[in-house]
């Protein structure tokens, strides 16, 4: 990794569930999206609810702070293969910046 990191954060299934209309807040996944915001992470959060739906998600969940917000891309143009990372996974790892996160490349 050269220089800052770089995380895309979605939206639902990654910080809140939603059951029926019960939102339930993802609260080990928001616990680590403070501590990377306060290691100097750079994190975007997005959704295919759009801008608007992310930033009003993060302020519902008290991360707001934290992040920039995207719209969810249809498309993305880049020279190197997309890393993702899974929350579940990110928990297990501990996602600092530290520690290389564990990653799978998508074909």
């Amino acid at each position: 990794m050269n220089g800052l990191l770089v995380i895309h954060v979605d939206i639902d299934d990654t910080l809140v569930r939603s059951v029926g209309t019960k939102r339930i807040p993802m609260s080990a996944v928001i616990a680590q999206i403070k501590s990377l915001a306060e290691e100097g992470a750079k994190l975007h959060a997005w959704s295919s609810g759009g801008a608007e739906y992310a930033r009003d998600s993060a302020r519902e969940l008290g991360i707001f702070e934290c992040f920039m917000f995207l719209p969810e891309p249809q498309i993305v143009i880049d020279d190197q293969a997309p890393r993702v990372e899974a929350p579940h996974s990110c928990l297990s790892n501990g996602c600092t910046l530290k520690e290389p996160l564990g990653t799978r490349e998508i074909a």
